[in-house]
C-alpha cells in the first residue's frame, strides 16, 4: 500500500516540525534545569546545609519547585510583552 505524494509530504513536513520542536524543546528544558539546579543549590545554603545532607529524592523536589518556579516567571514575562505589544495598559 503506497500513499498519495501528497499524504508523504505533509508526513515529511509534520516529522521535520516535531523534531525542531523536540529539539528546541529540550534544548530549553535542559538550560532551565541548570538555572534550577543553582537556584536550588543556593536555596539550601541559605538555610545553612549543604546538598549531601539531603536526601537524593528530597533534592529531586526541590529541583522541581525551582524548575516551576522558573517557568512561571517566563510564563508571566510573556504575558507581560505581549500586553506591552499590544499596546494595552496595566495602569489605567
Amino acid at each position: 500500500m503506497s500513499l498519495p505524494e501528497d499524504q508523504l509530504r505533509e508526513t515529511s513536513r509534520g516529522n521535520l516540525l516535531r523534531r525542531n520542536y523536540e529539539k528546541v524543546k529540550r534544548k530549553y528544558a535542559g538550560k532551565i534545569r541548570h538555572k534550577a539546579i543553582e537556584r536550588a543549590r543556593t536555596r539550601i545554603y541559605l538555610h545553612g546545609r549543604k546538598p549531601e545532607d539531603y536526601e537524593p529524592e528530597v533534592l529531586e523536589i526541590i529541583v522541581k519547585e525551582e524548575e516551576d518556579k522558573i517557568i512561571s516567571e517566563y510564563k508571566s514575562r510573556g504575558i507581560v510583552a505581549l500586553i506591552a505589544a499590544l499596546g494595552l495598559s496595566l495602569f489605567p
